[in-house]
């Protein structure tokens, strides 16, 4: 019968800056029915984990512990879980990642396939799951489409170019410095632009000869919202998935109006894989992508769990490419 066990992890007991994430000893229970626990192996870093580390969500438990993608090694097995010990998986949950070892929900994990490794798995649980619900169910990208993705050197964005590159889509990307061009341009996108340099709705409209995007996937936000609106075509789609610089704020329904008719939308991962059947198709995808080299993860940064401080000021400095993944 599996016991508790002393392991160690990141916390935060009060929201604040990179400094508030604390490495500390922690409790891991011995898994209940239905649960698992993970000896884990990789952890990925998303901008939603400062989103919580400077309390800009509710925090489900406190201290917290941030972090919602990883991947392991199943070490004990509740009654009723469809698991044993020894299986490899992978999963993302909304918080709680960043730990050596942890107890999950047994309908929440997914068998990762021997040809994954750990740390490309936890690269992209939830930004390759991600990528394969905006492309294919917010809005179905199809061949012939014109698509414009913000923050295309990041780690959603470099999936994002490959996987639109194989659908046949015109993938338009931007980018904030010169360094990330040739970082998009190898991640598929046929188009790249610096927005610090230039007007990227300008060049979107020079691009595509007047006639704008089909759809706009905006993770930045306040910063680029505004001239994310104007890049769209007539009843084009607006996704906003992410906020790296801000909520957006003024915000009217007569911007829609203004730019024809357009349709806007806030989506996140977690409506899209509600259900154990829903996770576990999206991850079959996501997996025959990976395993087919259609997709391919691009890790820009790997640093020791107990620096998770400086992944989180990296991330924000915009200091990274790819992805940054966190090794216990």
């Amino acid at each position: 019968m599996a016991k508790e066990t002393a392991d160690f992890g990141i916390i935060v007991q009060t929201a604040g800056g990179p400094e508030a994430l604390e490495w500390s000893e922690l409790t891991t229970a011995a898994p209940g029915a239905g649960e698992v626990r993970v000896v884990q192996h990789a952890i990925g870093v998303n901008f939603i984990d400062t989103y919580y580390r400077k309390g800009h969500y509710p925090w489900p438990m406190t201290p917290l512990i941030p972090g919602g993608e990883a991947a392991g090694v199943v070490d004990a097995v509740g009654e009723g879980a469809a698991f044993k010990v020894g299986d490899r998986v992978a999963y993302t949950l909304p918080i709680g990642a960043y730990r050596t070892r942890r107890v999950v929900p047994a309908d929440r994990l997914v068998k990762l396939p021997d040809g994954i490794a750990f740390d490309v798995a936890a690269s992209m649980m939830l930004k390759g799951m991600t990528t394969q619900f905006l492309l294919t169910s917010c809005y179905a990208v199809k061949a012939g489409d014109i698509v414009l993705v913000h923050a295309a050197a990041g780690g959603v964005g470099s999936l994002m170019g490959q996987w639109l590159k194989s659908l046949g889509a015109t993938a338009i990307g931007t980018v904030g410095g010169a360094d990330k061009i040739a970082v998009a341009k190898a991640g598929g996108y046929s188009h790249v632009i610096d927005y610090r340099a230039e007007d990227f709705a300008v060049r979107v409209k020079d691009i595509t000869g007047g006639k704008g995007c089909d759809v706009v996937y905006d993770s930045v936000a306040n910063d680029t919202w505004r001239g994310s609106l104007k890049c769209l075509r007539r009843r084009g789609l607006f996704v906003c998935f992410g906020q790296s610089s801000g909520p957006i704020v003024d915000f009217k329904f007569t911007d829609l109006v203004a730019g024809g008719s357009l349709y806007a939308t806030r989506p996140t991962l977690f409506d899209y894989i509600k259900t154990p059947e829903e996770l576990q198709s999206r991850a079959a995808d996501l997996f025959a992508k990976v395993a087919s080299g259609v997709v391919k993860a691009h890790i820009g940064q790997r640093l020791s769990l107990r620096d998770a401080a400086q992944a989180h000021r990296d991330l924000e400095a915009r200091r990274t490419t790819g992805s940054t993944v966190l090794l216990p």
